[in-house]
């Protein structure tokens, strides 16, 4: 097959375009800075010679958009809104001016479309979407907002020959250097991986063979469509996250850490707290449905085996560029 990734050249691109290959697909990347062969210049807004390589391919996954580990500023938010809508704008023109349109066109979207909360899982069912909850900062809204416009502009595309499935992906764990997960292990190195505000809120994650897995079978399943969730079916409080995480590692202390001093972190590293405190309660619903099964399903064992990866891990190993997988 011949898969067009655009924005793919952050962590979750890295991972999959790498995992692709491998399997002997053909894989073009779309980005605002080729270095490599195989990729290709765009802007993430407007029509260029990039279009060609959408026209006659076999499926598109659009994995474009700002990455949002940063401080929330109105400019940050605002990049995050335009990097998405106006790419996923981009992609759907492409497809609908194509003379051989792709047959499937999987859009990255996230699971932060899912409201705060401790009591019940969100499923593509039942979820509740966020953006009203009490007590929580009242920015938070607005990350619920960019994955509501991210997901309405691909479903306002007029792409009638082209299935179109939504990716509400939960945190992408590799050993990749720069990732979410090489963050984590950074801290739990420190002696700092412990629970953060009392570490209850719930994490959701994919260890990152699984998604490629998940990926893969998305585009082979001619009868799913809409938004689908991209999460182990194990989300569990990120203080026993991080328990696990320690126990992979050897670690035996990990240093709590209140609201106030995550807030701290969050700054020195310019990032936000609404990462670390959001209460992710996701299962993936439909891919449990339709007979997926994860390699990888519970945080511990799937912990072990990231930890394993990175001890092999080559020192010259490419850093991915982005630590939420979100590439340009």
């Amino acid at each position: 097959m011949k898969i067009v990734l655009p924005g793919g050249t952050g962590q979750v691109g890295t991972v999959l375009e790498r995992a692709l290959t491998a399997a002997g697909h053909e894989v073009v990347v779309l980005t605002r800075r080729p270095t490599h062969p195989g990729q290709v210049r765009w802007d993430g807004r407007t029509a260029g010679p990039w279009t060609a390589e959408i026209d006659g391919c076999d499926a598109v996954v659009n994995l474009a958009g700002r990455s949002v580990s940063c401080r929330y500023t109105p400019a940050n938010l605002r990049e995050m809104m335009d990097s998405r809508v106006e790419s996923a704008r981009a992609v759907g023109e492409a497809i609908a001016a194509a003379a051989r349109p792709p047959r499937v066109w999987l859009q990255m979207s996230t699971a932060t479309v899912y409201a705060h909360r401790f009591d019940a899982p969100n499923d593509e069912r039942d979820g509740l979407i966020g953006g009203a909850e009490p007590d929580v900062p009242d920015y938070w809204a607005f990350s619920v907002d960019i994955a509501k416009a991210w997901e309405r502009e691909q479903e306002r595309a007029h792409t009638p020959h082209t299935r179109k499935v939504a990716l509400r992906s939960a945190m992408v764990m590799s050993p990749d250097r720069g990732g979410v997960f090489n963050v984590l292990l950074r801290l739990t190195r420190l002696g700092l991986g412990g629970p953060v505000a009392g570490g209850g809120q719930y994490v959701s994650w994919i260890h990152d063979r699984d998604f490629v897995r998940a990926v893969r079978f998305l585009i082979d399943r001619e009868d799913i469509a809409g938004p689908v969730n991209l999460a182990a079916p194990g989300p569990l409080p990120q203080r026993s996250l991080m328990r696990a995480l320690r126990a992979a590692w050897g670690t035996p202390v990990g240093l709590p850490a209140t609201g106030w001093m995550a807030e701290i972190g969050a700054f020195l590293l310019r990032s936000d707290t609404e990462l670390l405190l959001k209460s992710r309660r996701v299962v993936p619903g439909r891919l449990l449905e339709a007979g997926f099964s994860f390699d990888h399903p519970q945080w511990p064992r799937a912990a072990e085996d990231l930890v394993r990866r990175v001890r092999i891990r080559p020192a010259a190993a490419r850093p991915a560029r982005s630590a939420r997988g979100i590439g340009g």
